[in-house]
This record gives C-alpha cells, sequence and structure tokens, in this order.
C-alpha cells in the first residue's frame, strides 16, 4: 500500500493537502458555515476548542480587518500557529475549564466549536456515552464564555439517546439544528449540533461543581415532556455536487494536471503509531528487545520521503 492509496480512497484527505489545510475536517467547518454563517457574527472574540486550527486561516480568506482573539484546546501537542493562544488539557478537568475560562474574563466569545471525540472502542454505547460527556463539558465551559445570542457547534454521535442531549442543548440555546456536512462519511453517525441564540435559563448561574445540573436547570429541564421532549431539524450541510466522503476517486481528477503526491500540511507531533512506524521500517517488530524510540528518531520518521 502506497503513499498515494489514501489518496484515493479519502478524497477530502487529498483536498485538504491540496489546498493547505492541516485536516479534512476543515471542509466540514467551511460547510457549516457555508449553511449556517457561523462566523459572520464573530467581531474581535472567538472561542475555538479542541484543534481545529485548519480553520484560523478561513478568517484571512475571508480578509478581516479586525482581530479575532482565538484560544484553541487540545488534549495532544499542537503545532504553534501565531495569533493563537494553545492550551494543551483535558476539558473535563476542572483545571483545564478554570485556565480556558480566564482568557475569556470581562470579554465574552461569540463562537464555540468543539470537534472533540474519544478514541472510538467499537462499543457504540460506550462510544456514544464518552462523546456526550465530552460535549456536556464543552457546555458547562461554554456557559461560562458565550456572549448571549451566541453561537455553540459541537460534534455528536446520533445514538439512541441523543434526544436526551436536544433537550439538554435546547435549555440554553433558542435554536438546535443537527447538520451533516458533505465531508462527513455517510457510513459514520458523526453528526454536528449547531446550538445559536444563546440564551440561558433566568437566574442560571454557571458553576464548576456540577455542569448542568443546579436547580433553575432542573426546574426547566422537567417541564419537557413526551418521549420525544425535543424535536431537532437535521440538515444536509454543502454543495450537492461536493465530492462524496464514501467514494473512491481516482488519482488525477483534472487531465490537463498530473497527480503528484503531497505530504500532509503539518504532521502529528508524537502519533500514538509513532513507535510501530519506526519498528518497522527498521525491522525490528519481531524482537522483543527492541529499543524505545528516541526524539531524534520521531523527527526523522515525520521527515516525508523525498522522490526522485
Amino acid at each position: 500500500m502506497g503513499r498515494s492509496s489514501k489518496d484515493k480512497r479519502d478524497i477530502y484527505y487529498r483536498l485538504a493537502k491540496e489546498e493547505g489545510w492541516r485536516a479534512r475536517s476543515a471542509f466540514k467547518l467551511l460547510q457549516l458555515d457555508h449553511q449556517f454563517n457561523l462566523f459572520e457574527t464573530c467581531n474581535k472574540r472567538l472561542k475555538f476548542m479542541l484543534s481545529l486550527p485548519r480553520l484560523f486561516y478561513s478568517f484571512q480568506c475571508r480578509g478581516r480587518e479586525e482581530e479575532v482573539k482565538i484560544v484553541a484546546v487540545d488534549l495532544q501537542a499542537m503545532a504553534p500557529l501565531p495569533g493563537v493562544t494553545q492550551i494543551q488539557g483535558d476539558i473535563t478537568k476542572v483545571s483545564t475549564a478554570k485556565e480556558i475560562i480566564r482568557h475569556f474574563e470581562g470579554q465574552p466569545a461569540n463562537l464555540v466549536v468543539c470537534d472533540g471525540a474519544p478514541d472510538v472502542t467499537g462499543l457504540h454505547d460506550v462510544d456514544e456515552y464518552i462523546q456526550a460527556q465530552l460535549l456536556l463539558a464543552a457546555l458547562n465551559i461554554t456557559t461560562h464564555i458565550l456572549t448571549p445570542g451566541g453561537t455553540f457547534v459541537a460534534k455528536i454521535f446520533r445514538g439512541k439517546d441523543v434526544t436526551l442531549l436536544y433537550s439538554q442543548l435546547k435549555i440554553f440555546f433558542s435554536s438546535v439544528t443537527c447538520a451533516k456536512p458533505r465531508s462527513s462519511r455517510n457510513s459514520s453517525i458523526e453528526s454536528f449540533v449547531v446550538c445559536q441564540n444563546y440564551s440561558p435559563p433566568e437566574g442560571y448561574i454557571p458553576n464548576m461543581s456540577n455542569p448542568l445540573l443546579d436547580q433553575s436547570y432542573d426546574v426547566d429541564f422537567n417541564q419537557l415532556e413526551g418521549s420525544n421532549r425535543v424535536i431537532v431539524p437535521f440538515l444536509a450541510c454543502g454543495d450537492l455536487s461536493a465530492f462524496d466522503s464514501d467514494r473512491t476517486y481516482p488519482l488525477q481528477l483534472d487531465a490537463s494536471k498530473e497527480y503528484e503526491y503531497i505530504p500532509p500540511t503539518q504532521p502529528p507531533i508524537r502519533p500514538p503509531y509513532e513507535q510501530a512506524c519506526h519498528f518497522r521500517k527498521h525491522n525490528l517488530l519481531s524482537r522483543e528487545d527492541a529499543p524505545p524510540i528516541s526524539p531524534t528518531h520521531s523527527q526523522e520518521e515525520q521527515e516525508p520521503a523525498k522522490t526522485s
């Protein structure tokens, strides 16, 4: 399996490299923006969560003159970007949440975007539960920093209990929509909730002790009735003529342009598979006494192979 294999199997992965994005998920966000105009209300304050650095360039593309404040948060280390405040931490921990909130004291954000997801186990109920907890942790932080009328966008797994999440989000936002970008694979239960017009319940005070279960929250939540207490509209985002994320495309899309492999814009810094790749390259996988990988080897593995 050569380097071009993934280019054939994943058209958006290939396009991301060609257009200089750090990851294919940039197209998900761009298609959401095309549908909901997410960035039109962003003046000078943007809260940006869970490592979506490829979106940062979209502000330059739009020719914005005003300075936009961006705070990026990720569990893993991120390659630096100019003008971006980066925090490495776990948003489910109070210490990380407080550090994020500290950057926005007195300056509420207009938009919060959360693309966080767990390492899936294949046990769907477990994966959906963990994803829901990540979303609620992001929502808890959002209630501390989002300006009234602001927007919250988050990845969601559409499992059997997704209606409960919709109900919880509906308490804090007047409009909640489930959106599926064209660049998101049809075979995946991944979607995005676009929550607009942030309007918390009267008297609601954000807290860190229990994200969503203070008294005013509980009263409003229990006023909802029926098994489908909230019906959230579902939208497919992106042009109908856009590439199909589940289809395999030929390497040469344009007859007038020869295909050329393009390395990733920003390779992973310390991926979990790094040691296995190093062992395979040096024929050490079958040896029990294989030495641990060193930082020097780490840098060598990230350098793209040169073509003759």
